[in-house]
């Protein structure tokens, strides 16, 4: 077909065609209930390329579907098996991690860090308040992005280069090459206000390297992703399978264009790859006290600790709480603990009702936008109800 109606060169100059085309991109081959129709309308209508959804209750997953392209230029359907990058989702798993060493008596939550470090941590306006592991995993630890996001440590299509240790490193310790004292901590003391930090998220993964003496990638592997028979997930590009990956799209100009996957050197921020059938079996386990298929994660009081919501002072009003890891925010005419994830291409989001047992998980391969932001609350809802 000619270019200007190829899939992947859909213009915006018209939100109608844009959405025209896409329904029928989202339709799936032969349709299932009302859920396919309803969800390829709100895919069109935010431009969503692919997407796939998970429905957990009572430790098992009940639904899991995929629709539209995982790659637009092979018409490649996203299945329950397509990998997508689940950005800042991995942070609920570094945290899970955590909390098995804080099971195990490897660490305390409220002690401080630095004597775990093979480097120097404190905030320099502080120099005397220790940076606990509970301030990191509710993001009032005083370590800010500032400096962060002025340098960008991605790489795009690779697996990053730089390795964990070195980033921390150079960027928490005096004398490191981005340390700033003013850039990389806020002037708020440990403890006193939130304020998101990836690069307090980074520390995370590396503090449980050091006290489970190996590397976080493998505890979870071998601890929760094998266990809970989660065959489709990689911390790594590299260990994504072509054919099983999620092409990420952008809006350039008006146009869903394909764009590189990036590859960070804070990989426990956000670097996992799953698909969503594997992604809703630790959806799963996270919404009914930390067990599913038979495995159990973390027991039923750690749990309940990471999803026990607090409102720190700060806390932004897309959020009515914070846990340890899990967030809490409106989905609906309620709340639901969450949270969401986003990168170049990726927009995804998690939602668990401990309550109820229940948990949702919407993966799509674009950008975030105010439209898609939309779609996937509404689509969460609907899971919810049905």
């Amino acid at each position: 077909m000619p270019d200007s109606q190829s899939p992947y060169t859909l213009r915006m100059g018209r939100r109608g065609v844009l959405a025209a085309g896409l329904a029928a991109l989202a339709a799936p081959a032969l349709a299932k209930d009302d859920l396919d129709v309803f969800v390829a309308d709100e895919m069109a209508k935010a431009g969503i390329p692919g997407l796939a959804l998970g429905l957990a209750r009572n430790g098992t997953m009940r639904l899991a579907r995929g629709y539209g392209f995982a790659d637009l230029a092979g018409r490649r359907p996203v299945t329950d098996d397509t990998m997508f990058h689940i950005a800042s989702i991995t942070k609920t798993v570094t945290a899970t991690a955590i909390m098995r060493l804080a099971e195990q008596g490897r660490l305390t939550l409220d002690a401080p860090v630095a004597p775990h470090l093979d480097f120097p941590l404190a905030n320099p306006h502080h120099p005397d308040a220790p940076i606990t592991f509970r301030h990191l995993l509710t993001h009032v630890s005083s370590i800010s992005d500032a400096k962060y996001y002025e340098i960008d440590f991605r790489q795009p299509g690779v697996d990053a280069t730089l390795a964990l240790g070195d980033l921390l490193r150079d960027y928490l310790a005096p004398g490191g090459r981005t340390y700033s004292r003013e850039a990389c901590f806020s002037k708020a003391a440990p403890g006193a206000a939130w304020d998101y930090s990836n690069i307090g998220y980074g520390l995370l993964g590396y503090l449980a390297g050091r006290i489970g003496g190996q590397d976080m990638r493998e505890q979870t592997r071998e601890a929760i992703f094998a266990p809970l028979g989660m065959r489709h997930t990689s911390w790594t590009i590299a260990g994504t399978p072509e054919a099983l990956r999620a092409t990420p799209y952008d809006l350039v100009d008006g146009a869903l264009t394909p764009v590189a996957p990036m590859g960070f050197p804070d990989w426990p921020v956000g670097m996992i790859r799953s698909s969503i059938a594997d992604l809703m079996r630790f959806v799963a386990a996270s919404a009914n006290g930390g067990v599913a298929r038979g495995t159990r994660i973390v027991d039923e009081l750690g749990m309940a600790q990471m999803l026990d919501m607090k409102t720190p002072p700060g806390l932004p009003d897309w959020l009515t709480g914070q846990g340890l890891g899990w967030m809490e925010s409106k989905l609906g005419d309620g709340v639901k603990i969450s949270h969401w994830g986003g990168d170049p291409g990726v927009f995804t989001a998690a939602f668990l009702d401990p309550a109820a047992r229940s948990g949702v998980a919407i993966l799509t391969n674009v950008t975030a936008s105010a439209e898609s932001k939309t779609a996937v609350r509404r689509i969460a809802a609907r899971l919810f109800s049905a």
